[in-house]
């Protein structure tokens, strides 16, 4: 049974996530704040964590980075906030997934099926060998990434969109595709969390960032 952490100050969102994902059978563990957040996942482990940003004593982003440092859970942050620099500092900082309030909660249920089920997909690790482009390595057993031999620090995403740019090295990708394949939907309002996470993972390629190129009005490539 998955194991989800819901955190957020409003008691009210907290009790309403937590009847919409119990019906999907999903176990359920609360917290009202950054803090509690953090000292309930260094005893407890989670499939998915979903998180507010503005909270008391301790932010949604600071509460992540925080977590993220010592156990790689999902994180599908909460917030009223909804502009481009608020979400692309969520994505630095390691969030999974941003979902704006007011929020629909069969939507947010949806996000978290998808996190799960790519979850289980790395987990299985079917793939195997590794994809060696110029000095870039794709290790698909090991699920890492490194660069002319030095490991890059790579996010779940930025890993899941490398991989499909380099099996699919001088195709055109279009961002639905992209979106479809690595997050599991078509939109949901976040036309610009490709751009984000592109621009994210080109600035961890080092000498190769200029590898992924953009399409203009389609989408991206990767070349060598």
């Amino acid at each position: 049974m998955p194991k989800i952490l819901i955190v957020d100050d409003e008691p009210n969102i907290v009790t309403l996530i937590s009847r919409y994902a119990q019906r999907e059978g999903y176990d359920i563990v609360t917290a009202y704040d950054g803090r509690e957040a953090i000292d309930k996942c260094k005893t407890e482990d989670f499939d998915v964590i979903i998180m507010d940003v503005m909270m008391p004593d301790t932010d949604g982003f600071t509460a992540c980075k925080k977590i993220k440092g010592f156990k790689d859970i999902p994180v599908i942050m909460l917030s009223a906030r909804g502009t481009e620099f608020d979400k692309l500092f969520g994505f630095e900082v390691g969030v999974d997934d941003y979902v704006t309030k007011p929020f629909s909660p069969m939507e947010l249920i949806a996000r978290i099926k998808v996190i799960l089920s790519h979850s289980r997909i790395i987990e299985q690790k079917s793939e195997s060998g590794k994809l060696c482009v110029s000095g870039i390595e794709v290790d698909t057993l090991g699920l890492t990434v490194t660069v002319d031999g030095e490991k890059a620090d790579l996010t779940a995403k930025e890993y899941a969109i490398l991989l499909l740019l380099v099996k699919n090295k001088g195709i055109v990708l279009t961002r639905d595709r992209i979106l479809n394949e690595v997050w599991g939907y078509d939109s949901f309002g976040v036309d610009r969390t490709v751009d984000w996470q592109i621009k994210l993972l080109r600035s961890k390629l080092g000498a190769y960032r200029d590898s992924i190129k953009t399409v203009r009005g389609v989408g991206y490539k990767f070349e060598a």
